[in-house]
């Protein structure tokens, strides 16, 4: 049974429907965002916590040149050690049946011998798991999606990466050639795996993934060893630690054990740049799923205190009969609080629909990138209660003070009508100009300088609604931005290619030989570690031609930097990192060779926004290094009408480590991360053109309430549907003239913070602000306010005069 004041509510309710339904729309807006952005987060934790542990993932990884097996054991004694693996990894040529580019990968060792025991093995359509003897490694356990195991005492066959098998289409039983130390094999694939190492499968110091051409094998390490010339020997250590140990220490102590043998510098589990992309994923999100519900959710607040004052105004006089008859003032609360809480029961079960639907979708596409045993969506249990409680407090917050003073209103005093307001003359009188406007205008502005107050929130709510427009579309002129700026502006070059070993540089007069090769420009990477203070980053110093065209080093004003003869330039970021500005001195510590340290001044920042980098003219890196004219690879320009004799060529180099080819690349990110940041921008565009209309929506009505006793008056009184109507869109467009420059600059704050936040070392998205991201947020809240406007002067032809202007005083 309803109690009287919950009738009462009901009837409200009914009545101001559509602007309940508003808010509640915009509530659910930013609750779907926020559930979404929080589950799945809690997804991929979850999810690469328990692949962690039950793949035995390692902590502390080492790459070296070469060493004997017994350092494995001395590794081992190192204090804080609790297990040691050893192994092989290299990296390869790949030829590919029905691949026209040269690919390439890294092939890992796999211990000859191993536990006996059985592993369940899940197979790619979903039958059950049955059990494969085999011996497996002790960390950084495989898991076997297809296929089988590799047999003890097999040969000529090898384990495959999924990414790299699904991308070319590869199933157990295909062949594929391996070029090893120069000598093409043939392998068949015994099985398709995912490893807890590679998540996220891409070509090392890579900052976007090529899963066609780039891909993980493993092997059995003596048939490995044998074609490398590696027998009891190794060149990659993995470590995990002991209960209650810390890693800089292991680090530092490994790194002075592996020096003699080309040690590259140890890292830890959060430097690893598998783990690393997972990570950058979840500080996104997490940034997401507080920026883009903090504004929605603000702007719930704004239109849930425009709808509440406003009844409370319209009720003035039923709350002092509500009081007469022994209503409690606290009831009185109780009651309109329940109207902001009905709006918030309704935000909450749609936006909790909304982000559970869209967080399966969403979780698909980390499908592309993120290679789990199993990645479902998870619902953050959490994520609910939360939602309902900020909903809830957003919606408070708006209404409790207003709800509280009309409460405390005397009945006497809340019987009478409100006092009228103190009219002068408005400003365009003042001037001197009133003579030269129109009475509906002169109208219109005379009603907005008399209520500054209620002016102030209709100009707010357009802001806000113009605002939230632009960031959306900043995400998508972002990621153009980087298409753009990095395969027209930095690499200028048709293919790159890697060298197993450093060469000297008369391999390039060989490389300019090939068929197709228009221009060639060597270049040299180093493994080092750059210190200042204490700070330091290991990245690889890219040795480049001070002159060269392939590959241009560009400051943030997009000026080509020449590289000089002495010097370091370092991306932005990893200046911004290490805390250094343009003339500080660097301490670089290279990883390889002969490992000199030396000091280096910073010279120039370069704009980048993918990983951190650091360059040098080459010629000058090789004096660094202590080492002759050398290079580690070299970018081509290749004429079209040769370009596959040119790449069926560099199939049949032995010394060509990696191949990367900028076409590829670039349509590879168009169909991968571009895509998905598009979709993503999709929803949260969709939902900010929501909450606009809703704004815009929600301020029509609550204007015609407010004013439905003038206008009728101006009817009665000889004034035309047409004049009256042109009085309050007047008022519209007069207040639209002013929010929407507001809001542009309002937007372009928002877009700024949130890009901000969600750049990492690994991914940056510039700000980029055009004119078409701000046409699109006028034109919306234009078609918006031209939709509402038409609402009200629909309403305006259906109001009864005599109802209106029996109103009670």
């Amino acid at each position: 049974m309803l109690s009287h004041l919950d009738r009462k509510l009901v009837r409200d309710l009914r009545r101001l429907k559509g602007q309940a339904i508003a808010v509640a729309l915009v509530m659910a807006c930013g609750l779907t965002m926020m559930i979404m952005a929080r589950s799945l987060i809690y997804s991929l934790e979850s999810t690469r916590l328990e692949y962690y542990q039950a793949n035995h993932f390692a902590e502390i990884f080492a790459h070296l040149k070469r060493a004997p097996e017994s350092v494995a054991a001395r590794a081992a004694e190192i204090p804080g050690v609790a297990t040691v693996q050893a192994g092989i990894s290299v990296q390869v040529t790949l030829d590919i049946a029905g691949l026209d580019e040269p690919a390439s990968g890294m092939v890992r060792s796999l211990p000859d011998v191993g536990s006996p025991r059985g592993i369940e093995v899940q197979d790619a359509d979903g039958a059950d798991g049955r059990l494969i003897p085999r011996g497996e490694p002790e960390l950084n356990r495989l898991f076997l999606r297809a296929g089988q195991w590799l047999p003890p005492g097999s040969r000529g066959e090898v384990l495959v990466g999924e990414a790299f098998a699904q991308a070319n289409d590869l199933k157990p039983g295909d062949t594929v050639a391996l070029l090893l130390n120069g000598r093409r094999q043939q392998f068949r694939l015994a099985g398709i795996v995912l490893s807890p190492e590679f998540i996220f499968e891409s070509r090392p110091g890579a900052a976007l993934p090529d899963n066609r051409t780039y891909g993980i094998f493993w092997m059995p390490y003596k048939e490995l060893a044998a074609a490398f010339d590696l027998d009891g020997a190794l060149n990659y250590l993995t470590l995990t630690l002991a209960p209650g140990a810390a890693p800089r220490p292991v680090i530092a102590e490994l790194d002075r054990l592996l020096t003699p043998y080309g040690g590259r510098g140890a890292y830890g589990r959060a430097d690893h740049p598998s783990h690393i992309r997972v990570s950058d994923e979840i500080r996104i999100l997490t940034t997401l799923s507080i920026g883009f519900p903090v504004v929605f959710l603000s702007v719930a607040a704004f239109m849930t205190n425009s709808v509440l004052t406003r009844l409370l105004a319209l009720q003035r006089e039923q709350i002092a009969i509500l009081k007469a008859f022994g209503f409690t003032n606290r009831q009185v609360v109780v009651h309109y609080l329940k109207f902001a809480l009905v709006m918030v029961a309704g935000g909450t079960v749609m936006g909790s629909l909304g982000g559970v639907f869209l967080g399966h979708r969403l979780v698909l596409l980390y499908h592309r990138f993120f290679r789990f045993p199993d990645l479902a969506f998870r619902l953050d249990h959490t994520a609910l209660p939360l939602a309902l409680f900020v909903c809830a407090a957003a919606a408070t917050a708006g209404v409790f003070s207003a709800v509280r003073r009309a409460a405390r209103l005397p009945p006497a005093e809340a019987m009478r009508p409100e006092p009228p307001v103190s009219y002068r003359a408005a400003f365009v009188e003042r001037t001197g100009i009133a003579h030269l406007l129109s009475h509906t205008f002169r109208i219109a502005v005379r009603n907005l300088e008399r209520k500054p107050v209620q002016a102030f929130f209709t100009i707010a709510g357009l802001a806000l609604a113009t605002g939230i427009l632009i960031v959306p579309n900043a995400f998508r002129d972002g990621v153009n931005e980087i298409m753009d700026f990095q395969w027209d502006i930095v690499q200028r070059q048709d293919v790159g290619i890697g060298l197993v070993e450093p060469a000297n540089d008369s391999v390039s007069h060989l490389l300019r030989q090939l068929p197709g090769a228009v221009a060639v420009e060597p270049f040299r990477y180093a493994a080092v570690r750059i210190r200042f203070g204490h700070r330091h980053r290991q990245v690889a110093i890219q040795g480049l031609a001070s002159e060269g065209v392939h590959n241009r080093v560009i400051d943030s004003a997009t000026r080509r930097i020449a590289l000089p003869a002495h010097g370091l330039v370092v991306s932005a970021k990893l200046a911004e990192v290490l805390g250094a500005r343009v003339g500080d001195e660097l301490i670089v510590e290279v990883l390889e060779g002969r490992r000199p340290t030396r000091t280096v001044p910073l010279v120039g920042l370069a704009q980048d926004f993918a990983g951190v980098a650091a360059y040098m003219d080459r010629r000058a890196l090789n004096r660094l290094l202590g080492e002759g004219d050398v290079m580690t690879g070299a970018s081509f320009s290749v004429d079209g009408a040769h370009r596959s004799e040119f790449l069926r060529a560099l199939k049949d180099i032995p010394r060509v480590g990696w191949v990367a080819i900028k076409e590829s690349l670039r349509a590879n990110f168009r169909q991968t991360t571009a895509a998905s940041i598009n979709l993503i921008q999709t929803i949260y565009l969709t939902f900010a053109t929501v909450v606009a209309f809703g704004v815009v929506y929600n301020n029509a009505r609550i204007s015609l309430a407010e004013r439905g006793r003038e206008l009728a008056t101006l009817r009665v009184v000889g004034f035309s549907r047409r004049e009256v109507g042109t009085v309050l869109i007047t008022e519209l467009v007069i207040l639209a003239l002013i929010a929407v420059p507001l809001g542009l600059l309002l937007g372009s704050g928002f877009a700024s913070a949130i890009i901000q936040a969600v750049n990492t070392e690994t991914v940056r998205l510039p700000l980029v602000l055009t004119a078409r991201n701000y046409a699109f947020a006028v034109l919306t809240v234009t078609i918006a306010s031209t939709l509402s406007a038409l609402f009200v002067l629909r309403q305006l032809n259906k109001l009864n005069l005599v109802g209106v202007l029996k109103a009670p005083e």
